[in-house]
C-alpha cells in the first residue's frame, strides 16, 4: 500500500525544518499530526482555550481537505492538555461545534507541557475515508 505524505499549502517550512507530515494517508486511513493553536498573524499561541482550540480544529479540517477527508471521517481523536481541570468544559463546547454527531472515540490525556510554551492543546485524528 502506498503512503501519501499530505502538506497542505502554508506547511512547507515546518516539513523541511521539523521534518514531519501534516498528515499521512495509506488507503483509505488518514492520520493527521497533533495541530496546535498558533495564531497565524501573531505566530504566538492564542489567548485562551477557545481560541486555541478552534484553530486546531481548524488546522484538523484543512489537513483532512488536503488528504480527501471531513471532518465527519474521524474515526479518534486523541488530545493532549496541559490543564484538564479547568479547561475541559470550554474544549468539549468547541469540539462538539466541529463534531456534532457521530462521535469519534476520543482519548484525552493530561501532560505537563506540549511543544511549546503557552499551548493548552494539541489535537490529532485519525480518519478513515468512506465509511
Amino acid at each position: 500500500m502506498q503512503r501519501q505524505l499530505i502538506n497542505p499549502p502554508g506547511t512547507e517550512a515546518t516539513y523541511d525544518r521539523l521534518h514531519f507530515s501534516q498528515a499521512v494517508r495509506a488507503g483509505n486511513l488518514i492520520w493527521v499530526s497533533g495541530q496546535v493553536g498558533i495564531d497565524k498573524s501573531t505566530g504566538a499561541p492564542a489567548e485562551g482555550m477557545d481560541a486555541q482550540a478552534r484553530i486546531a480544529f481548524e488546522g484538523v479540517r484543512t489537513v483532512l481537505a488536503a488528504a480527501g477527508a471531513s471532518m465527519s471521517d474521524i474515526v479518534e481523536l486523541m488530545t493532549f492538555h496541559t490543564d484538564m481541570r479547568t479547561d475541559i468544559e470550554e474544549f468539549v463546547k468547541v469540539k462538539d461545534e466541529y463534531l456534532p454527531e457521530n462521535y469519534p472515540a476520543w482519548t484525552g490525556v493530561g501532560v505537563s507541557q506540549l511543544a511549546r510554551d503557552g499551548l493548552l492543546v494539541e489535537i490529532r485524528v485519525v480518519a478513515a475515508v468512506g465509511n
